[in-house]
């Protein structure tokens, strides 16, 4: 636990300040575009694959590792610069996160090899990283508290968009420009932020005058290498492969490591200490529980509507941009309905509604209206809309000022790390009820036989439905606890 004498109280806050909140909007809309460029390019990149294995001259498989390595940076530095942020402040790391992923970004366009197009995407994912980190504490620091809700709802809403709209974005711009301009396309945009950003951002009011720890610094990137080379290679050569076995048990004992560690550093990169409040505990769970089931829904959808619907790939990215649409339009609407009536219901109802939307999609076949397809992707947008806002909300509202990075941090972790799972979900899911029904070990489509993938489908859709279910069911508890500790502190209220 760190002393009252390493903490730095700020003597004057964000909201006091007149002139920083006339800009807020303005700094939001800097964060966002971030926040969307830094998602984005974590699944544009997957349409690019084919295109950028014929120029490179690349087996598949090593193509992968374009998309793996940014993943894996992220999640293996994110927490050390949520620290870092709270430590010299979470502005000044947001601002060099800004220049590093647009330069990385730049490189990534001029790569002609492998491992110079890899090397320039791990500079991509670390100034990506370092604005992930920080772009929920700093808009929790700036926002009043009526207007937090909102304003992370927003935040949300761009993390959403960025995840799900890179397929059919990406499709666009390499079918017209070439792979390059996936890249590219950043730059003018980082520019212009930065541009603004430079201007508006504010000084850092709130640091922590503690040391880096550096032992838990070096053991959780450990961590995450291990955990992911499991996780993904298993779906390659099969989770009974020795090797995968032997990562997955060294991932759960350095994990084991930098946690003992941690908990007795004075001052640990990971703030234990947050999660003994159980709202922040539970929604963080819930978080991951949502990120999950929709990359399982991200991973399939693609496949059922092109190879099972025989729709072309533009027209089925417009049928699955109806998530994120109805998101955006929603998620606003959840964020500022929590600053007015709380986040527990709101959490609650969106979960219920992404239950019944995945139990939908669980029940489509080759024949199914295109119209129902689309209801089902549409609800499972306005569930997620519904959940994330409040939820960012919750999280956020209940930390200190000086863990605010760390906070945003782990929320953006457990994320990226939901993502991995829910497509690890999907494809070994899939694959596992494909090969029962083939008989024969599957890895891929089976020409003329729909009937096994949508077997598959349907198993992996009532499994994140399940996910959600448990979810909705946490939460319940969370409203039904809130409400009765209302009750209660009624009742003592009239006495």
């Amino acid at each position: 636990m760190i002393s009252d004498r390493n903490q730095a109280i700020p003597r004057r806050t964000y909201q006091d300040d007149p002139e920083i909140q006339k800009k807020r909007w303005m700094i939001l809309i800097v964060v966002n575009l971030f926040t969307f460029m830094s998602t984005l390019d974590g699944s544009i990149v997957n349409i690019a694959l084919p295109m950028i294995t014929k120029k490179l001259e690349l087996p598949v498989a090593q193509a992968q590792w374009v998309v793996t390595a940014y993943l894996m940076m992220i999640c293996a530095a994110i927490l050390f610069f949520g620290k870092l942020g709270d430590i010299v402040g979470k502005i000044k790391v947001f601002k060099w996160g800004m220049a590093i992923f647009t330069i990385g970004s730049l490189l990534c366009g001029f790569s002609y090899s492998l491992p110079m197009l890899v090397a320039s995407r791990l500079v991509q994912a670390i100034g990506a990283s370092m604005t992930m980190a920080n772009n929920q504490g700093i808009i929790t620091d700036i926002f009043p508290g009526h207007e937090r809700g909102k304003a992370l709802g927003l935040i949300g809403t761009f993390v959403s968009l960025g995840s799900i709209a890179g397929p059919s974005l990406g499709g666009v711009i390499v079918s017209s420009l070439g792979w390059e301009y996936i890249f590219w396309v950043n730059i003018p945009i980082g520019l212009a932020a930065m541009a603004i950003g430079w201007k508006t951002l504010p000084p850092d009011l709130t640091k922590l005058h503690v040391k880096i720890d550096k032992t838990g610094s070096m053991l959780f990137p450990l961590f995450i290498l291990a955990l992911f080379a499991g996780l993904l290679l298993g779906q390659e050569i099969g989770y009974s492969d020795i090797r995968i076995v032997a990562s997955l048990v060294a991932a759960v004992a350095i994990f084991t490591a930098f946690i003992w560690i941690e908990v007795r550093k004075e001052a640990p990169l990971l703030q234990l200490s947050l999660f003994k409040n159980p709202l922040f505990s539970l929604s963080i769970l819930c978080g991951f529980l949502v990120f999950v089931a929709n990359f399982c829904f991200n991973i399939i959808a693609p496949f059922y509507t092109q190879s099972i619907l025989d729709l072309s790939p533009s027209q089925a990215g417009f049928l699955m941009m109806l998530f994120p649409i109805v998101m955006v339009i929603v998620a606003p609407i959840s964020g500022s309905l929590s600053d007015k009536i709380g986040s527990e219901l709101l959490t609650f109802a969106g979960l219920i509604v992404m239950v019944i939307a995945q139990w939908g999609l669980a029940k489509l076949h080759d024949s199914s209206p295109i119209a129902l397809v689309g209801l089902w992707i549409a609800m499972l947008g306005l569930g997620s809309g519904l959940f994330q806002s409040p939820n960012n909300s919750l999280v956020m509202s209940k930390v200190p000022k000086t863990q605010l990075g760390i906070a945003g941090s782990i929320n953006s972790l457990v994320r990226n790390v939901g993502m991995v799972v829910g497509i690890t979900v999907a494809t070994t899911i899939l694959f596992s009820v494909m090969s029962i029904k083939a008989g024969h070990r599957v890895t891929g489509l089976i020409p003329h036989r729909p009937d096994i993938f949508l077997s598959g489908m349907h198993v992996v859709f009532m499994t994140s439905a399940s996910i959600c279910l448990v979810a909705a069911i946490l939460t319940g508890w969370r409203l039904w606890s809130a409400k009765r500790g209302t009750r209660s502190e009624s009742v003592r209220s009239s006495n």
